[in-house]
């Protein structure tokens, strides 16, 4: 058993982390060797713009769970690679549109089949090991349990109640 292994919960979010940078280490390397100029991160936007035409920023930021200026802040990096575009909303003046450029429909079109690949290389690795065949349903009830309470304040009653009880 190795470090991380046995300080359990104490370091579940390294090890999320961890897997995490491995796992996108590996599609990048992926998306590199098939000469592809794309990055990882920037899947939640072209892969709802592979299902929409546009979105709004703030539509983007609650689809894919992350604070509006780090969504901002990924358009306006796709914008400077010339694959985005934004536009106003005909109907809110307020509302910024992203839609992807010509160039960003080429980019689409080229990775569309790897994504393919990549769920299904995915599914065949954690069917492969009967303790992982339950890894998405796993991290969707921890996510799940995770919104339902908030841990830090958790974690803090659990010492008042045991500082009260050392003081009994």
């Amino acid at each position: 058993m190795n470090f991380y292994e046995e300080l359990g919960y104490l370091v579940l979010g390294s090890r999320m982390r961890r897997l995490s940078e491995a796992f996108l280490s590996e599609i990048n390397k992926t998306y590199q060797c098939a000469g592809i100029p794309f990055d990882a991160s920037w899947f939640p936007v072209f892969y709802l713009l592979s299902i929409k035409e546009s979105i709004s920023i703030k539509e983007l930021s609650d689809t894919t769970g992350v604070s509006h200026p780090a969504a901002s802040q990924l358009v306006t990096n796709l914008k400077n690679k010339k694959l985005l575009k934004t536009t106003t909303s005909s109907t809110d003046g307020r509302l910024q549109l992203v839609q992807l450029t010509k160039a960003g429909r080429n980019l689409l079109e080229q990775i569309t089949p790897i994504w393919d690949v990549i769920k299904q290389t995915m599914e065949e690795l954690v069917q492969s090991d009967t303790e992982s065949e339950h890894l998405l349903a796993a991290i969707t009830a921890v996510e799940r349990s995770l919104r339902a309470i908030t841990l830090s304040e958790k974690i803090s009653e659990k010492l008042e109640e045991a500082k009260y009880e050392q003081n009994l």
